[in-house]
């Protein structure tokens, strides 16, 4: 004990000889001993801003270790040491100051600083102003991070201060944006925050308008005078659309300007409360049965001094119009309420803007969905006639050869190559066979092709569920077709959407190919117009039919791998699309692909146009779009883009 004595006064010597001549960090925290032993978050605040602002390059290192539960007190005299477990319940101490090793300590002659989480948040805060400057630059991310998670105005002199010689490009520039929005909301001086909201005005982010709302927001108040320190938004008038009578005068008695009004349960209350030998105020109960003469006893009461008075009319008139009613900014300044009022009307029409950008993308991306689920339809209803209720099963179908392939080919991107292919192989087979079986049979008996169909649509279901069960497949993605191609915070669109838009884009112009540049495209072409001139002219109607059938069919296969990479993989898939895949064909026009693209478009802005107006009902959406599909087909029975030949005349 004598040693630890002799060891403690010595370095108290020292100290106090340093701190003639330098303080040091140890003079800082005994200034705070107290506040620091007793760890309270309530109470701690002031020891640590000493310890942050010390300027003292043993700071930082002496925060990170308290925060790290690593900060011991000597009980002898209250200093304060780094401590490291040493052998069994002994702790050798460090000095903050000059990094010595003082000794080492039994454990109870030490109290150690266990800070709470509070505590340790707070201490994160101060170790930011460090951290802004850190030769790492995780560290230095982590306390732009913790910025922008907790501002504080303390900040902005360290951040402006660690700016200009931020070696990385992009944390400057991180920088550089953090100090213009804590500029907007902490600097001392009205010209710097207005020059940084008029520099940040044009910005569509989230924490920008999080920044500018604050300063432009009100509170209704009311008072004698109209005050002239406050920072007036609107002068409001009673009886206005914006401030009632009722409203105004409530707004009196929460400002402690005028006596509460009495309510009529107040009253009975009051009533049933003073009653006394079946009176009240000598008013027999049994005649307490109208309003009345409840006020009137009420009136006697008050009178008597038991119950407050009610307020009259004349009185709340006479309190209206002795007290002006206003609406004041919560920041003071005048000019950056205005800046910030100019700035987020800017603001806001550029998100109006943006905003709409973003749905006509959305719009694209979901036609681009219904012309590929569509364009097969397109050929086998246009060319033949022939209204396919399985056009659903064979997307469903072509998810499901995605799946399979991705079984046994484990590199997405590589499965995905050889899922389109193959699930065009598989559909187009079986569009082949359910066209010599079925369907070729039924030419000219619409009604008992759609029979047939639907039936054949109900049996695939069925196979899919016994061959894949019930469970949704996962059908995923490359990981280059992760995330989203983002504008900025209002617009953006995934990487998938936009890949179906392109293979949309693809089919279209290798369906163009086929029909203006093929013997295929030719005869298929030619029986679309009159099939009897075309059999007259060597044409095989019937291999035309099959072959368009099945290439119809291919494609819808080619449409359920790129659908069920975003989409659940089910023996349902098809039926969430078949309904939208006749009415892309319907509206566009019977058998013409630029009708099939254009009907896929308007229902794609016309769905997200609905659910724009209606967003938290996208059943009564795909309502109103039947709707107006209904409507819009008596008007033009044959769709946009009409079709000349054997379909117009059919």
């Amino acid at each position: 004990m004598l040693r630890h004595f002799l060891a403690g006064l010595a370095f108290l010597c020292a100290c106090v000889t340093a701190d003639a001549q330098n303080p040091g960090l140890q003079t800082i925290l005994q200034e705070h001993q107290e506040i620091i032993a007793k760890s309270s978050r309530k109470t701690i605040k002031p020891a640590i801003d000493a310890i942050a602002s010390s300027g003292l390059p043993q700071a930082q290192e002496m925060l990170e270790t308290w925060a790290a539960k690593d900060m011991w007190m000597r009980k002898s005299d209250g200093l304060f040491f780094a401590g490291k477990k040493g052998e069994g319940r002994t702790y050798e101490l460090t000095d903050f100051d000059t990094g010595d090793v003082v000794g080492t300590f039994e454990k109870s002659e030490l109290k150690q600083l266990k800070p709470n989480s509070g505590i340790r948040a707070m201490i994160g805060t101060a170790l930011v102003q460090f951290q802004l400057t850190d030769p790492d630059r995780a560290k230095r991310l982590a306390a732009l991070q913790s910025i922008q998670r907790d501002p504080e105005g303390v900040l902005l002199e360290p951040l402006r201060a660690s700016i200009k010689d931020e070696p990385d490009a992009g944390l400057k520039a991180q920088k550089q944006r953090i100090e213009r929005l804590l500029t907007i909301g902490y600097d001392e001086s009205t010209a710097a925050r207005v020059s940084a909201i008029e520099e940040i005005s044009g910005d569509l982010s989230v924490d920008v308008r999080a920044a500018l709302n604050p300063l432009v927001v009100t509170a209704r108040k009311a008072a004698a005078v109209l005050p002239t320190d406050a920072n007036i938004a609107v002068i409001l008038e009673p009886g206005s659309e914006m401030l009632t009578r009722d409203q105004a005068y409530d707004l009196l008695v929460a400002s402690d300007l005028a006596a509460p009004r009495v309510s009529a349960g107040d009253i009975r209350a009051a009533l049933a409360a003073n009653i006394e030998g079946g009176r009240v105020a000598g008013i027999p109960v049994a005649q307490l049965n109208d309003d009345a003469t409840r006020a009137r006893a009420y009136a006697a009461l008050a009178e008597a001094g038991v119950v407050p008075a009610l307020v009259t009319d004349i009185e709340i008139n006479a309190a209206l119009d002795t007290h002006v009613f206003f609406e004041t900014y919560a920041e003071p300044s005048p000019e950056v309420t205005a800046a910030a009022a100019r700035a987020l009307e800017q603001i806001e029409l550029k998100v109006g803007l943006n905003q709409t950008l973003d749905l006509t993308l959305d719009a694209i991306s979901l036609g681009s969905i219904y012309f590929l689920a569509a364009i097969g339809l397109a050929i086998t209803f246009g060319v033949m006639g022939v209204i396919n209720m399985a056009h659903g099963e064979f997307i469903m179908m072509g998810a499901y050869t995605g799946y399979v392939v991705q079984q046994f080919i484990p590199d997405h991107t590589l499965s995905i190559i050889v899922a389109i292919p193959m699930a065009f192989a598989v559909t187009f087979a079986m569009g082949v066979a359910m066209e010599r079986l079925v369907i070729r049979w039924l030419y000219a008996r619409p009604l008992e092709t759609l029979l047939a169909t639907f039936g054949i649509s109900i049996a695939l279901q069925q196979l899919a569920k016994n061959i894949f069960g019930t469970q949704a497949r996962p059908l995923t993605a490359p990981g280059w077709l992760d995330g989203a191609w983002v504008l900025n915070d209002v617009v953006s669109i995934s990487y998938i959407r936009i890949a179906i838009f392109v293979l949309a884009m693809i089919f279209l112009g290798l369906f163009l190919y086929i029909m203006k540049r093929t013997r295929l495209g030719l005869e298929m072409r030619a029986v679309t117009q009159n099939p009897r001139m075309a059999g007259s002219m060597g044409i095989n109607p019937g291999r035309v039919n099959m072959l368009t059938f099945g290439l119809g069919s291919g494609i819808a296969g080619i449409a359920g791998v790129a659908i069920g990479l975003f989409a659940k993989v089910t023996s349902d898939l098809g039926s969430d699309y078949i309904v939208q895949s006749f009415m892309t064909v319907v509206v566009g026009g019977v058998g013409n692909i630029w009708g099939a693209l254009a009907g896929a478009g308007m229902i794609g802005f016309l769905q997200k146009g609905i659910e724009w107006m209606n967003p938290s009902n996208t059943l009564a959406a795909q309502t109103y779009m039947i709707i107006f599909i209904i409507i819009f087909i008596q008007f033009r029975p044959r769709g946009i883009i009409a079709l000349k030949g054997r379909a117009a005349g059919d």
